[in-house]
């Protein structure tokens, strides 16, 4: 009996041990980003946009291309932790090969691209995708850099590093990572998105600028932490309006958009943890940009299926006043290797 009492006081010794190292360890490696950081991975050149070009745009959280139509995932209520290695290569071959088909797009603003996690096995998706679009200026904003997320406790998700990626036919003057503020308690901001938005200037031929600004707000937390992040948002827009700059937003919001009512009925909707940005956000002539007819998420707590799986709405866009919006579309893929859905839209300025 006291060999068996020794030997599991032993045990938790070990395990409290483990546990102190690694918050610890997690504390001293914490990612803390500047407020500002300035991005690399210009051409040699600096693009000045004319007024009356239409300018296409494409936003699509590519979930790492590891939460496909088969997978569901501990954090939304399922049992998942990463999707098969072979089935993440096909996921990031088709999304990669639907890019290219899509490179007429000037603009492209992904989410959830990783480099060299052990959810996605080590692949590196921003060097390729930047390779694969080596004509394109490419800007990689992290948001995401641990070196060990400890859940789910028996199948630990391990180190990962993922971010925002912007890719951009035209050169921008500058291109800025802003820290968005707030974060959860110690220790499980330790463990957590650091989230950020990333912003392209470009000079535009009125003497003016066009802002183009990839954003991925935070998902889980009880909407105090998104009140933070939106009203930081909103004090940088309202600022770059008043000096009279043209202003591109999208991305993965994880809300939906003010007074948004689907139009995909065939789908069970939902909005369980996507709260939906205040009517009154922003000055009444701001522009939310969106297709209402398709959802652009599926929730992961199952594998997907067409009419049970529910979804919704979160990846769109935000124009300042002085844009004009011309088209807008999402492309429906069934969630086939992501967990959200690519979103196109063409603008101009007037």
């Amino acid at each position: 009996m006291r060999r068996i009492l020794k030997i599991f006081l032993v045990v938790i010794l070990i395990v409290a041990l483990v546990f102190i190292f690694l918050i610890l360890y997690a504390s001293i490696s914490d990612y803390s980003p500047a407020k500002t950081t300035e991005l690399t991975g210009f051409q040699d050149r600096v693009d000045t946009i004319p007024g009356s070009d239409t300018i296409s745009l494409l936003i699509w959280n590519i979930g790492y291309c590891g939460l496909d139509k088969q997978m569901d995932f501990f954090y939304d209520g399922g049992k998942g932790v990463r999707t098969p290695e072979a089935q993440l290569m096909r996921n990031y071959a088709s999304i990669r090969q639907f890019l290219k088909g899509n490179d007429s797009a000037d603009i492209i603003m992904l989410q959830e691209v990783d480099v060299k996690s052990k959810r996605s096995y080590s692949f590196n998706e921003v060097s390729d995708l930047s390779e694969t679009f080596n004509t394109f200026a490419s800007f990689y904003g992290k948001n995401y850099n641990v070196f060990f997320v400890p859940v789910p406790p028996m199948k630990p998700m391990g180190s990962v590093n993922s971010g925002l990626l912007s890719l951009s036919r035209f050169n921008p003057a500058t291109a800025v990572r802003y820290t968005f503020p707030g974060e959860y308690g110690w220790p499980k901001q330790l463990f957590m998105l650091d989230r950020c938005f990333l912003v392209m200037r470009f000079p535009v031929n009125d003497g003016k600028e066009l802002l183009v600004i990839n954003t991925h707000n935070e998902a889980y937390d009880d909407g105090s932490i998104r009140d933070e992040q939106m009203k930081y948002l909103k004090e940088f827009l309202l600022s770059e309006y008043e000096n009279g700059n043209y202003i591109v937003v999208g991305g993965d919001w994880n809300q939906c958009p003010p007074a948004f009512t689907p139009a995909f009925t065939a789908e069970v909707f939902d909005d369980v943890n996507n709260k939906g940005i205040e009517t009154n956000y922003l000055p009444a002539d701001w522009q939310w940009i969106y297709d209402p007819s398709k959802p652009t998420n599926r929730r992961l707590d199952i594998a997907y299926t067409k009419g049970i799986t529910r979804t919704t709405l979160i990846d769109f866009f935000l124009l300042s006043p002085n844009i004009r919006s011309l088209a807008i579309s999402t492309t429906d893929l069934g969630f086939e290797n992501s967990d959200h859905q690519p979103v196109f839209l063409k603008i101009s300025l007037p």
